[in-house]
C-alpha cells in the first residue's frame, strides 16, 4: 500500500492533508479516487491507515481510519557520517542507507575530501538529499524520514561523536580490531544514543585524523581484508550493526 509522509501540522485528530508533489503523485500517478486507501505518517509519533475523501488541485484530504504501530524503525539509531564524496555517491549512500535503516546522515569535510565545499551549491544538494531520503523511506515502509544534516567541519563531527553511544571510525589501516569485536563488546542499548559510523573520503583519513578521533572517544575498526569504496563502507557497517542488534534476523 502506498505510503506518504505529511507534516505534523497537516495531521489532525481524524484527518490528514497530503500536499505538493505527493498530492500530485497520489492523484496523477496512483489515480486515486475517493474511498481509496493509503498509509500516512507524520514522521514523529503517528502512523495511520487513511481513506481519500477529497482531491483538489494541489492537495488531497484523507480521513484517518485506523492507528497503526510505527514499526518501521530500528531499536538502535545508526547515523552514517560520510566525508563528502565525488559525484552522486552520497545520493547512493542516503538512498540505500535509508532502506537499510539508518536514522541520520551527516556529510562532513575532512583533510582529504576532494569535493570543494560551496555553501550555495550544498544548499541545493541538501534539498535533493532530503528528498531522496523521504522517497526511500516511503519505499522501504519506514515510519520516519531520516535526518540529513548540512555538511559539518571535522571538529564539529568529533563533537557529535563524543555524544554518541558508540562512535565507530572506519579506518583501512586499523588491523587491531574488527567491527564484529567492537560491536559485541559495546553492549548497545535501546534509547542509549546513536551509533555513529564515520567513513572517510576516497583518499581515506590521515594518520593525524585517526589519532584525533581516538582521543575523542571513537573506536577504530576495520571492515575486513578487502578495501571498500567510500560509498560502500558505511552501508556495510550499518548492515552489520543491524544484524548484531537483531534487525536483520540475527
Amino acid at each position: 500500500m502506498q505510503r506518504y509522509f505529511v507534516t505534523p501540522e497537516d495531521m489532525f485528530e481524524d484527518q490528514a492533508i497530503v500536499r505538493g508533489d505527493d498530492a500530485h503523485h497520489l492523484m496523477r500517478v496512483m489515480r486515486a479516487e475517493p474511498g481509496d486507501q493509503a498509509i500516512v505518517s507524520n514522521g514523529t509519533n503517528r502512523e495511520c491507515l487513511a481513506e481519500v475523501v477529497e482531491l483538489n488541485k494541489d492537495r488531497v484530504l484523507l480521513r484517518l481510519v485506523e492507528e497503526r504501530p510505527m514499526a518501521g524503525e530500528p531499536r538502535v539509531d545508526v547515523w552514517i557520517a560520510q566525508s563528502l564524496p565525488k559525484g552522486d555517491k552520497l545520493e547512493t549512500v542516503i538512498q540505500k542507507g535509508t532502506e537499510i535503516g539508518a536514522s541520520a546522515f551527516l556529510p562532513f569535510v575532512s583533510a582529504r575530501t576532494i569535493v570543494q565545499y560551496d555553501a550555495k551549491k550544498e544548499a541545493k544538494r541538501l534539498e535533493r538529499w532530503r528528498k531522496i531520503a523521504k522517497e526511500a523511506a516511503e519505499q522501504a515502509h519506514r515510519s520516519k524520514v531520516p535526518d540529513v544534516r548540512d555538511a559539518l567541519k571535522w571538529s564539529e563531527l568529533l563533537a557529535v561523536a563524543e555524544r554518541a553511544q558508540l562512535a565507530l571510525f572506519c579506518y583501512e589501516k586499523e588491523d587491531g580490531r574488527g567491527l564484529k569485536e567492537a560491536l559485541r563488546g559495546a553492549r548497545l542499548v535501546e534509547g542509549g544514543g546513536p551509533v555513529l559510523v564515520i567513513v572517510g573520503p576516497e583518499g581515506g583519513f590521515t594518520a593525524e585524523e585517526a589519532e584525533e578521533a581516538e582521543r575523542r572517544g571513537c573506536v577504530g575498526v576495520g571492515l575486513g581484508r578487502r578495501i571498500l569504496r567510500t560509498e560502500t563502507a558505511g552501508l556495510v557497517a550499518a548492515s552489520c550493526i543491524f544484524y548484531e542488534t537483531g534487525e536483520m534476523g540475527g
